[in-house]
């Protein structure tokens, strides 16, 4: 099916097996827990868009605080995400498999910062780093296929939140209120 809707195939990995719980160590339970986004990265189909979710609703809450806050969660959670990306992945022993949304939370957070907390704010900034997340233009894909580990996982979701911001701003910018 996805070899005659090719955006289908970017949306729905198949390289991404399921993933079972049962019978693995309460630790790595956990760490697949927060990986997957409190779960989330168990949806289907579209793991990752269900992923970012999680991501809005902190950076909802977050909104309300000065903005070294919410810096210091963007740098908290990029941090544990490089971690919890690294150990979900020796795990699975699948390098970035789709289920592990920790980046897209990340991401999302980025394309939120500085922003006010308004409904149109949230749903356009979900938007937009869906699409630039799915799309991965020039730099996001180069650094999603070159940089390893669990940096590599993270930072190309990190550039896309970015590019994010910048298609967010300029779209308050443009729609007058």
């Amino acid at each position: 099916m996805t070899d005659k809707f090719p955006l289908l195939a970017i949306i729905v990995k198949k390289s991404s097996p399921a993933v079972k719980l049962r019978g693995r160590p309460l630790a790595d339970k956990l760490i697949l827990f927060f990986a997957f986004g409190f779960g989330t990265g168990f949806m289907r189909p579209a793991p990752g868009t269900w992923g970012t979710l999680p991501g809005v609703f902190i950076a909802a809450w977050l909104m309300r605080y000065h903005w070294a806050w919410q810096l210091a969660a963007v740098i908290t959670v990029t941090v544990v995400g490089v971690w919890l990306c690294s150990r979900a992945s020796a795990i699975l022993g699948v390098h970035d498999h789709g289920g592990i949304v920790i980046d897209e939370i990340a991401g999302v957070l980025v394309t939120l910062l500085f922003f006010e907390p308004t409904g149109l704010t949230l749903l356009l900034g979900f938007f937009w780093f869906r699409v630039f997340d799915i799309l991965k233009p020039p730099p996001i894909k180069w650094v999603d296929e070159k940089v390893p580990g669990g940096l590599g996982i993270m930072v190309d979701d990190l550039i896309a939140g970015v590019f994010a911001w910048g298609a967010l701003w300029l779209s308050l910018w443009l729609i007058p209120m």
